[in-house]
């Protein structure tokens, strides 16, 4: 069984303990994760760690296929954490409040910071803000909902907007909605695993908080999808938890606040 944390603590699922000795937590998970075992608790001391999945795989079926699903996390997500780990990272903490925090300060810690650091950000928030197909249908919050009419006009001008932001993203990279520094929400993209928390990019990102994301990396979707990127962004939407993003919003990033990457909110884990 998974046991959950809270927007400020550790979300990490079934651990099988490893005997350590001076291993390094960088090496323990790396080994770990080659050895398709789950990461043992004690990395979480002096380490990040990559979370549970809170669903199954086959859980966004048939909008994201559940092979997809099991390589994007297990091999690709899982590499950004143990790459991340080794770079050594300057961080406040090991927690989601931290790997968030890191994200203003990953492009001054170099290259490999930047690079796992905001792999392992974009996909930790992408996997909590997305809901299983036959999950309840969601909608945004009245106050989420209010602001998205305010600056788009309606959700579906919003949507058009953001898949239009997708297909104009010219190789890998994530589509971003957020909240600017004046308030207003707003779209923008980024190239490879950069964010829009990131400090001193060397190109022009709208400046926001995150508070909802889609990876238009090819492995992201090429499986079911294969070049057909506007249709998987167009999918994307059944499976948005606009319970999740509304959170997002309200408790985060209208205060100000970088969204930290945890299930609260969503419907998967116990409510703060």
């Amino acid at each position: 069984s998974s046991r959950f944390g809270l927007d400020s603590g550790l979300w990490i699922g079934r651990v099988a303990w490893h005997p350590a000795g001076t291993m390094p937590s960088s090496q323990r998970l790396l080994l770990a994760l080659l050895c398709g075992q789950a990461v043992p608790s004690a990395v979480a001391a002096d380490g990040f760690t990559l979370s549970a999945l809170p669903y199954a795989f086959d859980a966004l079926e048939p909008y994201i296929d559940a092979k997809t699903m099991e390589i994007h996390h297990g091999k690709h997500h899982a590499t950004y954490v143990a790459n991340l780990n080794t770079a050594g990272p300057e961080t406040s903490s090991y927690n989601a409040v931290g790997l968030a925090a890191l994200q203003a300060k990953a492009v001054r810690q170099g290259s490999p910071v930047r690079n796992n650091g905001g792999g392992h950000y974009n996909h930790a928030l992408f996997w909590v803000n997305m809901k299983p197909a036959s999950a309840p249908s969601t909608e945004p919050s009245p106050d989420l909902a209010a602001a998205i009419d305010d600056r788009f006009g309606s959700l579906d001008m919003l949507q058009a907007e953001f898949e239009k932001a997708a297909l104009g993203r010219f190789g890998s990279g994530w589509v971003w909605l957020g909240v600017k520094p004046d308030g207003a929400l707003a779209i923008t993209s980024t190239a490879n695993q950069d964010n829009p928390l990131m400090e001193g990019l060397e190109y022009p990102v709208e400046k926001m908080i995150p508070i909802l994301g889609l990876d238009v990396w090819e492995h992201a979707y090429y499986l079911k999808y294969q070049n057909r990127r506007g249709d998987y962004a167009k999918a994307f939407w059944n499976i948005v938890n606009w319970n999740k993003v509304s959170r997002n919003y309200e408790a985060y990033a209208k205060q100000g606040k970088p969204v930290p990457p945890t299930p609260t909110g969503g419907g998967h884990a116990v409510e703060l």
